[in-house]
């Protein structure tokens, strides 16, 4: 696995303290899982992007409270990007800047070249508008590209 450079720092504001966003471990398969499925998402990416270290987590001590699982390549032909393959909170931690610190991480792992991109729901359309995003519909589902 490829060293990339220092995790990103703890949440910026004060309540959020105990929160910080890092890569996560190899053996935090069952804890990553149990967060996306508190969300009701699936992927099939999980286990390879462990391995690749393309997974961030939101965590407070020993607790995982959110987790980003992302996917390199050309997602997008018109971009070369990551694609956030799945991003969820803990439903109890929802609404405090968690998933945005996890988007916020994962652009400043791909530096200022890279693109990052998500298809998703209409329901969370407002999550993505408000990080930047250009939204347009794919294949009947919403795409982001920033």
């Amino acid at each position: 696995m490829a060293d990339r450079g220092p995790d990103p720092p703890r949440l910026d504001d004060s309540t959020h303290a105990d929160v910080r966003i890092r890569t996560a471990r190899p053996d935090e398969r069952e804890g990553v899982a149990g967060v996306l499925d508190a969300a009701m998402l699936r992927t099939d990416e999980l286990a390879a992007a462990l391995d690749r270290g393309d997974v961030l987590v939101a965590a407070a001590d020993d607790r995982l409270l959110g987790a980003l699982v992302l996917v390199p390549g050309d997602v997008d032909p018109e971009t070369d990007s990551s694609h956030v393959d799945a991003v969820a909170v803990r439903p109890n931690r929802r609404g405090q800047g968690i998933g945005r610190a996890l988007v916020a991480a994962a652009l400043d792992r791909g530096g200022a070249d890279e693109h990052l991109t998500a298809a998703f729901d209409a329901d969370v359309r407002p999550f993505y508008e408000s990080l930047g995003f250009e939204i347009r519909e794919r294949d009947g589902r919403l795409f982001g590209v920033r």
